[in-house]
């Protein structure tokens, strides 16, 4: 990809917002989604045990539990629904799990006349598993059981995965384009030994009819899930597992092209577990495993509508120069192809592995700047933010003729500000988060710089745009200066900024950062909508949290408290400094 003279099937090209992978379609068996109209709260009236209490759900909690069950029997087997309602109740487990397992010491038995001892939920978690492990394949392969096995591998594992429900994919609607992915982080909890011995008994059933569990859509899941909790809590059995299916799916017949695994990362139910595989795996094999089976075929797969996902996945799992290298003398010739073949995670991917490995940040960034058309001439680089932002050509987002975008022209200042901010894509978004976040980012803050008060507004009210001013405030690239220098463009916007659901959460963060005389600057301008702010919700939230009512009629006072706070944040600066 040069820099010469560009053909004309270039001009005015759109890149599609994400390519449609087949797998989010009504009936592919994602995992359970949940149900908005009864989200099922905690129980009323539950109230925490004596210390002495034996370890057993309270009535209450016993008919929320066989309620929720009850509802997720009739509810739709996929859907956003059924996600919100097992969300909920995984939540409700965490808060009592750990009361209820109990302990050795506390099996006693009860004093009401029964005989015998009262079984603790650790003997019938067991008891469960047990169960399970004898019809594994059955459990496994239905849909309901499938489910019981993914949550019993979390308890067992002491950790609640919301891995299942964070990250959609398949086609990406504009609604998804304008809402960023909720980031979700395993949780865990403590666990008796016994609860990670049976964790290995029950995992080596996946070893018994590995075929099965790679093949299967509904039974993968279970193998998935169980990866993710060994990778976290038993890192050698997960390497064991992951051999298998390396080492089962190699032994295949060869494709015309290469690998067997080709053919399977092509497939949409294994190519789902091979990018947790992808995901899990340790650097080493990792690098062995491109070598033997990837390497020369990246380009192809990044085309691929279903193989381009698991090499984003190879791409995030990137950690050590010498796997980037030859990935990046790959994929970096064919960036703006397959921006243009509507799958720019792919893309995103790769400047996520440069940011994370430290190289190639030049490279890939000239790059971006050619396959978006602003990169010549020179002017034009002014306009690369809402071209990422966007993910639309120069040409496309300005909206010129053929005739005008067959001989690249130099940006026009006026035009470009008199024009609105173009909508700011999810995956645009983090394009623009990864390049701030480069040891060199001060091409990407000029044209931030470049925007008017109007366009940063409309950036920092954006649920995918607000993430890019965290960036500026966030990145140890972006100097003092320099994130000045951007945000002091958003004067004269601050009364609108607050007044938004995400503007005012970004003021929030340039609030709790700002000196002495920024935060007079801002006080000043927001007390002068004083009465707007308490009106609006969420400028209420920000007037309090300015203490705008003390400005207004106790400046001296205020100023005494914010001097305070300033010492005491650079106090807290220096000591994390040292």
């Amino acid at each position: 990809m040069g820099q010469g003279p560009r053909s004309p099937h270039k001009v005015g090209r759109r890149f599609p917002a994400g390519g449609k992978r087949g797998r989010g379609a009504k009936g592919s068996g994602r995992p359970l989604p949940g149900r908005k109209r009864q989200p099922w709260p905690p129980p009323d009236g539950r109230s925490e045990p004596a210390p002495d209490s034996h370890p057993h759900l309270s009535p209450e909690a016993l008919g929320y539990f066989r309620r929720a069950l009850s509802a997720l029997k009739e509810a739709p087997e996929t859907g956003e629904e059924r996600d919100l309602m097992v969300h909920n109740i995984m939540k409700e487990v965490e808060t009592q799990l750990p009361r209820l397992l109990g302990s050795a010491a506390e099996e006693e038995e009860e004093e009401d006349g029964k005989d015998g001892p009262t079984e603790t939920l650790e003997e019938l978690v067991l008891g469960l598993a047990a169960e399970v492990c004898d019809d594994f394949l059955v459990y496994c392969g239905d849909t309901h059981g499938s489910f019981v096995v993914r949550t019993l591998l979390q308890v067992l594992g002491g950790t609640i995965l919301e891995s299942e429900r964070a990250r959609p994919r398949g086609s990406q609607s504009s609604e998804a384009q304008k809402t960023p992915a909720q980031e979700c982080k395993p949780a865990d909890f403590e666990v008796p030994e016994t609860f990670l011995n049976r964790l290995q008994d029950l995992s080596s059933s996946f070893l018994k009819d590995i075929a099965v569990f790679i093949t299967d859509k509904i039974s993968s899941f279970c193998l998935q899930v169980a990866l993710q909790v060994l990778h976290r809590k038993l890192p050698q059995f997960c390497a064991h597992l992951c051999n298998a299916v390396i080492g089962y799916l190699s032994t295949r017949s060869s494709s015309v092209d290469g690998s067997p695994l080709l053919l399977f990362l092509r497939d949409q139910t294994s190519s789902r577990l091979l990018e947790q595989v992808l995901l899990v795996l340790e650097p080493p094999r990792l690098q062995s495993l491109f070598e033997e089976h990837l390497q020369g075929q990246l380009q192809t797969l990044a085309a691929h509508p279903i193989a381009n996902f698991p090499l984003q996945r190879l791409l995030d799992a990137v950690t050590t120069p010498e796997l980037l290298s030859p990935v990046f003398e790959e994929l970096s010739p064919v960036l703006e192809a397959v921006l243009a073949q509507g799958h720019p995670g792919v893309v995103i991917a790769l400047v996520g592995a440069c940011r994370r490995v430290g190289a190639y940040q030049a490279k890939v960034l000239q790059l971006l700047l050619e396959a978006f058309h602003c990169a010549e001439p020179s002017s034009r680089q002014a306009a690369c933010v809402p071209l990422f932002a966007t993910l639309m050509a120069y040409e496309v987002y300005y909206g010129l003729t053929e005739e005008e975008g067959a001989v690249p022209a130099e940006h026009q200042v006026a035009v470009a500000a008199a024009r609105a901010l173009g909508d700011v894509t999810v995956l645009g978004s983090l394009l623009l988060q990864h390049l701030l976040h480069f040891s060199t980012p001060g091409l990407v803050l000029r044209s931030l710089g470049a925007l008017t008060g109007p366009q940063l507004l409309s950036l920092a009210q954006s649920p995918a745009g607000s993430h890019v001013l965290d960036a500026i405030l966030t990145s140890p690239s972006v100097t003092r200066k320099l994130r000045r220098r951007v945000l002091q463009n958003l004067k004269g916007q601050y009364v609108a900024l607050a007044c938004s659901r995400h503007g005012s959460r970004v003021l929030d963060a340039i609030w709790s950062g700002a000196a002495l005389r920024a935060r007079k600057e801002i006080a000043a301008e927001l007390g002068e909508q004083n009465q707007e702010l308490i009106r609006d919700p969420f400028g209420h939230h920000v007037a309090r949290n300015v203490a705008l009512t003390t400005f207004l009629k106790r400046r001296e006072a205020w100023e005494q408290q914010q001097g305070a706070v300033a010492k005491r944040r650079r106090a807290l600066n220096s000591i994390l400094e040292d």
